[in-house]
């Protein structure tokens, strides 16, 4: 079984979101890796003064492109985990037939499940941008507050906000939505096996549009699974119970893997 694990960050957020995982899954054992996307590999108080602006042409193809030169130059397929757009782009890659297994929390859509009116109002703020597909967009605090963490006290919800969000491309918010390069082959029997997480109280990637790709992906013969997490928000990999999150997801991946 594989012990490499690339992580897959979204948007508005850094490799950082994922520090709390690599730990735990270190202390087991697992080489983990968390590149950035391009341009983001910057601390966030960097980023947040000002982001390298090169960041706001580029598009889905060319973060899952970047991706895929990581995980081709690795000596063996690894565990893909991703989270919101990382989701997403979990499913991409292993529709290239790359990664041993993939694990998808709150993921973005790929093209054919389409977002639900409580999603779209979560990303409603770049759209009103005026060009916002060309700019790099701010998440501001009170999008984050209601698309991301809304069970948390406010002070949590602050010290997260200052901790972790970052300007992202407005592009990509564009492209989601035009199915513009976000495409699977839901039939596709050579994909590995997927896992696909959702927080049932979560505004941005509701568990809605989580069944909506399940059942889609039921369509292969590969191994699809789903986990809904009660009471969670688009925030559970780094709200309280993140490890409930992250024990099922590598457990999982150690039993399906374990069995093949």
């Amino acid at each position: 079984m594989s012990r490499t694990i690339v992580f897959i960050h979204g948007a508005w957020v850094t490799p950082a979101c994922w520090d709390r995982f690599k730990q735990r899954y270190e202390a087991r054992g697992y080489t983990c890796i968390a590149p950035a996307w391009p341009y983001d590999d910057r601390p966030v108080d960097e980023l947040k003064r000002g982001a390298d602006q090169r960041l706001a042409d580029i598009g889905i193809e060319d973060i899952v492109g970047s991706y895929e030169r990581v995980i081709r130059s690795l000596p063996e397929p690894p565990i893909l985990v991703g989270h919101s757009f990382g989701g997403l782009f979990v499913q991409l890659l292993l529709d290239r037939g790359l990664g041993a297994a993939g694990v998808a929390i709150d993921p973005g859509p790929p093209r054919g499940v389409f977002p639900t009116p409580t999603a779209f109002r979560a990303a409603l703020f770049v759209f009103l941008k005026w060009a916002g597909w060309r700019k790099l967009v701010r998440m501001p605090f009170g999008a984050f507050q209601w698309g991301f963490a809304h069970t948390l006290p406010l002070v949590e919800q602050q010290a997260d906000y200052a901790a972790q969000i970052v300007p992202t491309p407005g592009k990509i918010y564009y492209q989601l939505v035009l199915g513009i390069h976000c495409a699977v082959n839901w039939r596709n029997p050579a994909r590995a096996p997927l896992l696909l997480i959702a927080g049932d109280e979560d505004r941005t990637a509701t568990a809605s549009m989580v069944r909506a790709m399940r059942r889609k992906h039921s369509r292969s013969k590969a191994v699809t699974a789903f986990k809904s997490f009660a009471g969670r928000t688009h925030w559970l990999i780094a709200s309280p119970g993140w490890e409930e999150v992250a024990d099922h997801s590598i457990g999982w991946v150690e039993e399906t893997l374990g069995r093949s």
